[in-house]
């Protein structure tokens, strides 16, 4: 029997108002001059405002940053560690998505000169770049304003690169939020789409995590548990952007599913890189449109643990019915059905295929695939 190891270290604060111990956990952090990273949605939609208005409150100096993109690059990155080294910055706050989480974990990895000042493509997962990451970093807070990629419990971050031009993954459990706060006021403004496609984002997770290879009971119980509540709430954080309790629910499930993920991802998250590194495509929606594929391909060697998605999900416990109510609650959430609709055509899909099958989350899918395998799914998504 192999020897494995399990650990979920994150402190999490959850609950309407938990943004205003913001200062309080800083001071335990032993921060006192806050770079706080934002996008101009978040900034724009004046999210910001109660974080840095409950810092300063606290007696915490903050600076901002703003230059993330929604797929952040490697320049992004760099004028974050420029921008936090210039303003003396001893804490890290990130808030918004996960574009501007893992941005602000990447730029926390960069914060200390001569500390991890190795080119940023030595440090991709793919190639074991884990073991040239260490613990010497600034502190983080994380404060999710989409419920979706989890990024604020994630030991990981994505970033296109300049030497490759591809969605990379940074990976260590160095990288994980010293604290994340959830509050689901932060979330109430989101737009129904995004609350759609964040919501698959999430989903994707919890199944994919599930179905991963690996032996990790603690992660299979909390994605199959993340799945119960997004088949529960997505629905309503849809139709009611104001009822907080379906807000706080579809937090919840996706800070499990990037719990769960720790496990390993899959063919949909590999699918998905290159749709939204190379076509433009938002990370949720790209995934909305390949899953049902992926759970048909890996039918083959998970039906006993797609038909415990399907209940968990609220369907029928069959291949079938939990194919079909991905597509249903797609469709239900005004989504696309399919690629095409995005723009995506067949001519495109082999170089798509290519790149997804260099992507590292296929090593964890439960039934081999490369880049035959892949342009199938691709097609069958089309």
């Amino acid at each position: 029997m192999n020897l494995v190891t399990w650990a979920y270290p994150t402190r999490i604060l959850f609950g309407e108002g938990a943004i205003q111990r913001i200062g309080l956990e800083a001071h335990q952090l032993g921060g006192s001059r806050a770079l706080v990273i934002a996008d101009a949605n978040v900034v724009a939609t004046r999210l910001i405002d109660p974080v840095i208005a409950a810092l300063e409150e606290a007696g915490v100096v903050t600076s901002l940053f703003t230059e993330v993109r929604e797929n952040p690059t490697e320049q992004n990155i760099q004028a974050g560690v420029a921008s936090l080294r210039a303003k003396h910055a001893d804490l890290v706050v990130g808030v918004g998505g996960g574009s501007v989480l893992d941005a602000a974990k990447l730029i926390r990895m960069r914060a200390l000169p001569d500390v991890h000042d190795r080119p940023l493509l030595d440090y991709d997962e793919a190639t074991g770049g884990e073991r040239y990451i260490s613990p010497r970093m600034p502190a983080m807070i994380a404060i999710p304003t989409t419920a979706g990629t989890g990024s604020e419990v994630g030991r990981s971050a994505v970033v296109t690169l300049d030497a490759n031009q591809r969605k990379t993954v940074i990976f260590s459990p160095h990288l994980q939020p010293s604290v994340a706060i959830l509050d689901p006021r932060m979330t109430a403004t989101l737009p129904p789409r995004l609350t759609a496609t964040t919501g698959f984002d999430a989903l994707s997770h919890c199944v994919e995590a599930y179905l991963a290879l690996g032996d990790h009971p603690l992660c299979d119980a909390i994605a199959l548990g993340g799945v119960r509540l997004i088949g529960a709430h997505l629905r309503r954080a849809f139709q009611t952007p104001d009822d907080l309790g379906a807000r706080g629910a579809m937090q919840k499930a996706a800070m499990m599913g990037a719990v769960a993920f720790q496990k390993g991802l899959g063919a949909g998250q590999a699918l998905a890189h290159p749709l939204a590194n190379d076509r433009g495509l938002q990370q949720g929606l790209a995934k909305a449109l390949c899953l049902p594929a992926v759970v048909e391909f890996n039918s083959t060697v998970s039906q006993e643990r797609i038909l415990h998605l399907a209940e968990a999900f609220g369907v029928e416990p069959s291949v079938a019915a939990f194919v079909d109510g991905l597509k249903q609650l797609r469709a239900d959430l005004g989504l696309p059905g399919g690629l095409r609709e995005v723009g995506v055509t067949e001519h495109t899909l082999d170089a798509l295929a290519t790149k997804a099958a260099e992507d590292a989350s296929v090593r964890t899918n439960p039934r081999p695939c490369g880049h035959d395998e892949l342009l199938g799914m691709y097609r069958a998504s089309l």
